[in-house]
């Protein structure tokens, strides 16, 4: 019997503007902690909800949550903390988490600007990732040669998947998040 699932939607406020949010959580209410989905230009917290990735998450035990992020999807109004193509600053991230009330995150995100991080700050970074991009995405290569560099990482390369991977091959992408933050346990 699959494990239930409790979803809900709300907003935040982040920085004085509002952002959507979507939130699944287990049944039980006990989740062993939270996972936040961000997404590209071209997409919003829906396509998470859509591709099953939120209810995966919570039935595997996860509390899981995807934003609109400023300018996209339910989120339009709001302003986007940078310009597109430029790194945000972390402390909208850190606002994010905040106002949610996350804890400590994990953040699966396809990123950009991988190239405007150097490699001190690579190698500053704790947290483990998973890295994860299709073999037919003409930017998935140069963003794991940048993204290599942190010290504690996974790879999870879908064949025959381009830069949307998660899309082309949902079950492998599910998968491979479920896999992967089983071992942070």
């Amino acid at each position: 019997m699959a494990a239930s699932v409790e979803q809900r939607e709300g907003t935040i406020q982040v920085q004085g503007q509002a952002l959507f949010f979507r939130e699944a959580l287990p049944g039980s209410g006990q989740a062993r902690f939270s996972v936040l989905l961000l997404h590209g230009i071209r997409f919003s917290s829906e396509t998470w909800q859509n591709l099953g990735t939120l209810h995966r998450l919570a039935q595997a035990g996860y509390r899981a949550v995807a934003i609109d992020l400023p300018g996209l999807g339910h989120s339009k109004e709001a302003a986007a903390p940078a310009p597109i193509g430029e790194l945000a600053p972390g402390s909208f991230l850190a606002a994010v988490v905040d106002a949610l009330e996350l804890g400590p995150p994990v953040v699966p995100v396809a990123p950009i600007c991988t190239d405007k991080i150097n490699a001190a700050n690579y190698a500053s970074v704790k947290t483990p990732a998973l890295i994860v991009y299709g073999d037919q995405d003409p930017m998935g290569q140069t963003s794991f040669e940048h993204l290599k560099q942190l010290p504690n990482h996974r790879v999870l390369i879908m064949k025959g998947a381009g830069h949307p991977c998660y899309l082309d091959k949902p079950e492998e992408w599910h998968t491979g998040l479920l896999d992967f933050l089983q071992g942070l346990q």
